[in-house]
């Protein structure tokens, strides 16, 4: 069997080297519409605690129902999502793979990005990554992890040279030296699978 290479990222969450896309569960309907249930509940609950006026009993039960109900949809949204990382993991799993490789992400690193942290926080990548290593571990499948320097998004998968001027924004790599042309972030998973140090 042949190995997979996994590029993780925030508009997908996970594309594999066998052409696979797993969307990013955040923008499904049911997540937006419980997020935004959330948003409210939270600024309800701000409010009650700034306008503490009504008798202190009443004020404190509503603030505890509040509270309550903004428990009650964190956990709502952290099982969807676990939920869903599960699925995505015994997928690909399932489809016995050599091996498995996966870029060290520094987490830590991405969540100091302010314009980031919400979006990877939301994905879970750090769950993601431990429970594909248990799963791996368990139907004993290899895991490679590349050091997060490696340059997977900048790598031709087809001449191996090098597109120092890949931005952000393009999401079709196009090979300056042979013309090659394809998907980014399938580009990105094709040279995971096809990297020799981990």
């Amino acid at each position: 069997n042949v190995g997979i290479g996994i590029d993780l990222g925030i508009k997908e969450l996970a594309i594999t080297s066998d052409g696979n896309f797993y969307r990013n569960i955040n923008k499904d309907k049911k997540v937006k519409e419980l997020k935004k249930k959330l948003r409210r509940e939270q600024r309800s609950f701000n409010r009650k605690i700034k306008n503490k006026k009504t008798e202190v009993n009443t004020a404190n039960k509503n603030i505890e129902k509040n509270k309550l109900r903004i428990q009650r949809l964190y956990m709502r949204l952290r099982n969807i999502r676990k939920e869903y990382i599960r699925f995505v993991v015994n997928d690909i799993v399932k489809q016995e793979p050599s091996f498995i490789t996966i870029e060290n992400l520094n987490i830590k690193g991405m969540m100091k990005n302010r314009h980031l942290s919400k979006a990877i926080a939301e994905q879970c990548l750090y769950y993601l990554k431990s429970f594909l290593i248990y799963k791996c571990n368990i139907n004993n499948i290899e895991v490679r992890e590349v050091d997060r320097f490696y340059p997977s998004s900048k790598l031709c998968s087809n001449c191996n040279s090098i597109k120092k001027d890949l931005t952000l924004s393009d999401r079709t790599y196009k090979c300056n030296e042979c013309g090659f042309e394809m998907d980014r972030d399938v580009n990105a998973s094709l040279n995971l699978e096809y990297a020799k140090d981990y």
